[in-house]
């Protein structure tokens, strides 16, 4: 099968998979999901941005739910918010996306706002060079510029993402104590006692191999 006849990847899944792919594989191909407190509170504030509409403000033309895709690396979503701002040879596409709480130390909000940019300039021809994304608690937006480095990291996470999918199977998992704490799904996952168990087997085997 090839790239074109698979199902597109959900864009929100490039945001699982930064934070953590063994999760990516767990929502979106063993279609586990668990809610905590940071999804519901994500839930509401999505909610608002989901209604869609179009209308202008300063000049740019603002459009909510937007829907999203790029052909080249299998991606399709929808967008919060993009403004289309005026420019001398034409308008420039900005996407701004709703997080609940705000700004973290890991890139996964910065990889989901350029996967989103990729598919911005794909369907329009035209340049994205930056968005933004906007924090619930803080009520600030925090402007992200999609340089070579978050690109390359966005597109290299789609395709790392993309053949986890194709192999469908669910990568071991890689315990980190701060991010594990506040996955909502640290139950069905069980880092702990499934490394444990891939040590388990990984070290039989190789006694298997030396004897």
């Amino acid at each position: 099968m090839s790239a074109q006849d698979r199902e597109p990847i959900p864009l929100s899944a490039l945001q699982h998979a930064v934070y953590c792919l063994r999760q990516a594989a767990l929502i979106h191909l063993e279609r586990l999901w668990a809610e905590n407190r940071f999804t519901a509170e994500g839930d509401v504030l999505h909610a608002v941005a989901d209604k869609g509409g179009s209308r202008k403000a300063r000049g740019a033309r603002r459009v909510m739910a937007l829907p999203l895709a790029c052909r080249r690396l299998n991606l399709a979503g929808t967008a919060d918010l993009v403004e289309f701002i005026p420019s001398p040879d034409g308008k420039t596409a900005f996407p701004i996306e709703y997080k609940r709480g705000k700004p973290k130390l890991h890139r996964a909000d910065e990889v989901q706002l350029c996967a989103q940019a990729l598919c911005l300039e794909e369907m329009t021809g035209r340049p994205v060079p930056q968005g933004a994304l906007f924090y619930a608690q803080t009520k600030r937006r925090v402007i992200v510029p999609f340089d070579a480095e978050l690109r390359a990291l966005t597109e290299n996470t789609a395709t790392e993402l993309a053949e986890v999918l194709a192999s469908r199977q669910t990568p071991p998992p890689t315990p980190h104590r701060s991010r594990c704490r506040a996955c909502s799904l640290i139950e069905l996952c069980r880092p702990e006692a499934v490394g444990r168990s891939v040590r388990q087997w990984r070290d039989r085997m190789l006694a298997k191999a030396l004897e």
